[in-house]
């Protein structure tokens, strides 16, 4: 009756709009959707491997060094002590569930970041207490900030020498532009970090080590940090009534407001993303986690929330709005693929209305085709658990999706619904590979197949010149790993090359040529002429050939023999055997034997006229050019800009963005490779930037010759 009770009044609160189904576990109101994001060794593993021991979802403390975490589960994530691809788990605190995202802080993975962040309702931004805003700090930030997502901050690490909780709320709100709070205090300094100070209710917590930290020990303030917590208090409440007005109104007759209406105050303004609480503790010393915990349930949202979410009608493009009802219309978004060796092609959903049920055909607005869903999921890191549904404001997955991708909606066919697709970055790394023999190359387009349909960063292609595949990722590491995917879980060995430009030639001028081949072969005389003009294309337009020779006076095999031996000529280029592009190429004549045309002869004489009239019209040699846009702090913008002068960069546009500088150029490709390390380096790892083909452009005198003389 309590829980009847409750979601009557959920759906007063929500004018009446609110409709759970009575299947449900737990009331949409205490369900968290929540991420952990942060950079490298910030501690967002153990942060998340404490919560859920808390919780009682593990009765055991992994750790991350000695590989026994529950969301590092890949092999590589064990052996290198980082995460590498997101992973779902689920606990329960006070009577709330709460769905915990834990996402990769290395640049490379940059994507597993934005995908879940694309689809969760809050979100801990985790910091050390020495290195404070760190690189990849700012970068999850301002994702964070691009999908408009609530957040907590918890400053980690508080017991390692060099920590300050005040210089780190201090670079919160400086570098990340964040109205930062704190509603907690560090009680003792690095190793004498014993606990916490609370804001709202003004008592000391210290954790119990014997009982690893799950018995808590409260006290009155220490009288040596009274006056500060008091200051702190009053500061806080002030934050809160300058960000929520009903907080104003008792503010202004008591500044001492009691800790209730401070908490409300609070979760009003932190839902409105107008304040950041800060918390503090050392995840791996066990000390802090629970609160943590705590701020989730009291400061979070739940689905009820955020706000509708919006998309468009696929055939009207009407902009169409889904709340968060389990008996409305289905409305879900697929945010990752994995391949599981026993159950095949997973697509990991977040259901915002409706219900996915095991069995329910559901419509797919991009390839505008229905699918059936056999089996749907429960996730847990790399367990799973069979449900019959999941329901509005629920993360899980779905078995059987066969065409589905990374950002598609899922959807009730006679309530279509196109949900905004997830931002994919550009790659910026690329890899030569072939297989080690003939009979693996089938297992290594398999593979790589999946890994595509996994990864949207990684993206493969044929070099249609060199006939070699060419696989594409978000640096260095990102390849490796993608490699040693393939070796230890496809069974299939790769052989990689560097990265390689794709050079190309094309013609400055007019020219004209013809050529006469006559030759006698196999006692059979063979006699072709052709004469041609050639002439550069608008650049980017690629080739074209023609003939100006009328079909009654040329057969149509000679005809097409007389092109093929001109495309023959483009493709091998003059300078050092490059293909050739943005070239027109018009052939005025075709001389031939009536009595016995020979094809061979007039291809011949095409090729080598071809060849001829290149040679005569300033060959060049043209490169691809990277449109190149560049984030960095301000105070490393020289270096930055000095690194891209030597690389033959152009610099377009330098625009302020908050405390960052961005830059949009452009550089040759080949200047580039290694670029990934060196920004990093330059700006000590906090610049970031994209890269994507623009044009090509004819190589300086210099970086010909190199080629003249490979």
């Amino acid at each position: 009756m309590a829980v009847v009770a409750e979601r009557e009044q959920q759906r007063a609160a929500a004018g009446g709009r609110v409709r759970e189904a009575a299947e449900r576990t737990r009331p949409l109101a205490q369900v968290r959707n929540i991420g952990i994001v942060a950079h490298i060794d910030a501690g967002k593993t153990t942060t998340t491997e404490r919560m859920l021991f808390y919780a009682g979802r593990v009765h055991k403390l992994g750790n991350v060094d000695e590989g026994t975490t529950v969301t590092d589960w890949m092999d590589q994530e064990r052996e290198r002590g980082i995460t590498i691809t997101s992973a779902a788990v689920t606990c329960f605190w006070r009577e709330h569930q709460v769905n915990i995202i834990d996402t990769p802080g290395h640049v490379d993975f940059t994507m597993e970041v934005e995908r879940s962040l694309r689809v969760l309702d809050g979100a801990i931004g985790v910091f050390c207490g020495v290195g404070g805003v760190q690189p990849q700090s700012e970068t999850v930030w301002g994702q964070a900030d691009r999908y408009r997502v609530p957040r907590l901050a918890f400053v980690n690490k508080m017991d390692r020498m060099g920590a300050d909780f005040e210089r780190v709320v201090g670079e919160i709100r400086q570098r990340l532009g964040s109205n930062a709070v704190p509603v907690q205090l560090p009680w003792g300094r690095e190793e004498q970090f014993r606990g916490v100070i609370d804001l709202l209710e003004l008592k000391a917590i210290a954790f119990d080590d014997a009982s690893q930290g799950r018995q808590l020990i409260v006290t009155d303030v220490p009288p040596e940090l009274a006056a500060a917590a008091e200051k702190a208090r009053a500061e806080l409440a002030e934050r809160v009534a300058e960000k929520d007005e009903e907080t104003l109104a008792a503010y202004v007759q008591s500044p001492d407001l009691p800790a209730p209406a401070l908490r409300a105050g609070l979760r009003r303004a932190t839902l409105a993303g107008a304040l950041i609480p800060v918390l503090c503790g050392s995840a791996l010393r066990n000390r802090g986690v629970q609160q943590l915990l705590d701020a989730v349930v009291d400061y979070l949202p739940s689905p009820l929330d955020v706000p509708t979410i919006r998309g468009t009608h696929p055939r009207t493009g009407e902009t169409v709005e889904r709340e968060a009802d389990d008996f409305g219309p289905l409305s879900a978004l697929a945010f990752k693929l994995m391949n599981d060796p026993y159950l095949g092609r997973m697509a990991f959903v977040r259901v915002y209305s409706g219900r996915l049920k095991k069995g329910q055909n559901v419509y797919n607005p991009r390839t505008q085709k229905r699918e059936r869903v056999m089996r749907v999921l429960q996730i847990s890191a790399d367990s799973h658990t069979d449900v019959e549904a999941l329901y509005a404001g629920e993360i899980g997955a779905a078995v059987g999706l066969k065409q589905a991708t990374t950002g598609d909606t899922l959807c009730a066919e006679n309530a279509p619904v196109a949900l905004e697709r997830i931002r994919v970055p550009e790659p910026v790394m690329f890899m030569a590979i072939e297989p080690r023999t003939r009979a693996d190359k089938p297992k290594v387009e398999e593979a790589l197949a999946a890994l595509c349909a996994e990864d949207p960063t990684c993206v493969v292609r044929q070099d249609p010149e060199t006939g070699q595949t060419i696989l594409s990722g978000m640096g260095e590491l990102h390849l490796e790993i993608l490699l040693e995917r393939m070796r230890r879980e496809y069974r299939v060995a790769v052989v990689a090359g560097r990265p390689m430009v794709a050079y190309y030639e094309t013609v400055t001028a007019a020219a004209a040529a013809a050529h006469r081949f006559e030759r006698e072969i196999g006692g059979k005389r063979h006699l072709g002429g052709v004469a041609l003009e050639l002439a550069p294309a608008e650049r980017g337009r690629g080739n074209t050939v023609e003939t100006a020779v009328s079909s009654a006076a040329l057969p149509a095999a000679l005809r097409a023999a007389a092109e093929a031996g001109v495309q023959d000529g483009l493709l091998t280029g003059v300078l050092a055997r490059y293909p050739m592009t943005d070239a027109r190429a018009r052939i005025t004549r075709v001389e031939f034997d009536a009595a016995a045309p020979s094809e061979l002869a007039v291809r011949t004489a095409a090729v080598m006229a071809l060849r001829e009239a290149a040679q005569a019209a300033g060959p060049e040699f043209l490169e691809p050019i990277m449109k190149l846009d560049i984030l960095t702090p301000a105070e490393h913008l020289g270096e930055v800009l000095g690194d891209l002068n030597g690389r033959r960069g152009k610099v377009h546009e330098i625009v302020a963005r908050g405390a960052l500088q961005a830059i949009r150029a452009s550089a040759p490709l080949a200047e580039l490779f290694g670029y990934s390390t060196a920004i990093r380096s330059l700006s000590k790892g906090r610049a970031s930037y994209t890269l994507e083909p623009e044009r090509f452009e004819i190589v300086p005198k210099t970086v010909r010759e190199e080629l003249l003389n490979k």
